[in-house]
């Protein structure tokens, strides 16, 4: 109420936002942060109650593919820095298969796929999302076997496994 908060409190969240990356922004309002920024508070706000387990609903929503990237690194890295397990909800099947160790596939409640997201298969997927043409998008590879982004079809008519 009175914004009095315990220095050790304070030293944790400046520690925090400079780990992820805010520490010249401590002093902004939220409104004024790009959406990667609001992504990067939240994972602080989340670290910030000392989890045993973190829970992360769509972290790459609405943001670009670079910064989705950056998300999905960071939540590994600091998960891994604090032996922190993560369920990860997402739905971007090629950030998955290059983040997670573990894919879970529901479909109406019921467990579809347990795995690692190598093994997800274009008949998995369907059985999970439904009929589409997994073929069309998958993970490219740079010389270091880095995931660099997507291949997608531009020819193929929307409906048909091209751009949406």
């Amino acid at each position: 109420f009175l914004r009095q908060f315990p220095s050790s409190d304070i030293k944790q969240a400046l520690d925090l936002l400079e780990r992820v990356g805010l520490e010249t922004l401590f002093d902004k309002r939220g409104d004024a942060l790009s959406g990667g920024q609001k992504q990067r508070v939240g994972i602080a706000r989340a670290l910030m109650q000392n989890p045993k387990l973190l829970l992360v609903d769509e972290p790459t929503a609405s943001l670009d593919p670079k910064t989705s990237r950056q998300i999905m690194r960071l939540i590994c890295e600091l998960c891994r820095e604090q032996q922190l397990a993560a369920v990860i909800n997402i739905h971007d099947v090629v950030l998955a298969q290059q983040f997670v160790d573990r894919a879970v596939g529901l479909r109406a409640g019921k467990l579809v796929f347990d795995g690692p997201p190598s093994a997800l298969t274009e008949k998995t997927l369907t059985d999970i999302y439904g009929e589409e043409d997994w073929s069309v998008t998958t993970a490219d590879s740079d010389d270091t076997g880095e995931t660099t982004g997507l291949t997608i079809d531009p020819l193929k008519p929307i409906g048909q496994g091209g751009h949406p």
